[in-house]
């Protein structure tokens, strides 16, 4: 923020609260003004915007609090254990799935510029040449992914709002090829929008 100049343009133009959020949900809901006056009211540093999870192994970073504070744990970091921990009225202990929409305040933001943001492996199927120049598409993961995610971003803060909403209307990711999470999922959730295609 620094470096590009945003944040003195922040500053100069006296925005208070940045929303970050993911390119590959085609439902995200941008400078969502119910979203942004919910975190606003509820007097917390930061906001995510979350669903509940469609099933234990749906692959999407979970919020939770983490000795006290608000945390997200990306799904290829949950244990067997924490995929399938329920609380005694049967919903999952780790349900809240981040949507990848979150709201910062930009003062708090300023206090943890310059931190070191830890890295995260995720295991992913990678194509690849073989000794003749052949080009390889793996069935299987073959390579790690290194990245930092703005998930730890919500762990520097002091407190975070778990804002969820309707799932059908405000999250189509598009992550696979087909099935779910897929371009024809993502598109039926647009028409149950009645979203132009």
């Amino acid at each position: 923020m620094v470096k590009s100049g945003v944040l003195k343009t922040l500053k100069d133009c006296r925005i208070e609260w940045l929303n970050v959020f993911a390119v590959d949900n085609v439902l995200q809901r941008m400078a969502d003004s119910v979203f942004i006056g919910a975190v606003i009211e509820s007097g917390m540093q930061s906001g995510a915007k979350v669903v509940s999870k469609a099933a234990p192994e749906e692959r999407v970073g979970v919020m939770c609090l983490e000795d006290g504070k608000p945390s997200i744990v990306e799904y290829y970091e949950m244990t067997d254990e924490m995929l399938t921990s329920r609380e005694n009225d049967g919903t999952l202990s780790y349900n809240w799935g981040v949507i990848l929409n979150y709201v910062f305040r930009i003062d708090k933001l300023n206090d943890i510029l310059g931190m070191h943001l830890p890295l995260h492996r995720a295991f992913k199927k990678v194509k690849c040449l073989d000794a003749e120049g052949n080009v390889i598409t793996p069935e299987e993961p073959n390579a790690y992914k290194f990245e930092t995610l703005v998930l730890d971003m919500v762990k520097l803060q002091d407190s975070c709002l778990a804002f969820e909403v309707d799932r059908k209307r405000e999250f189509a990711p598009v992550k696979n090829k087909e099935g779910v999470d897929s371009v024809e999922t993502a598109r039926e959730l647009l028409r149950f929008n009645r979203v132009d295609i």
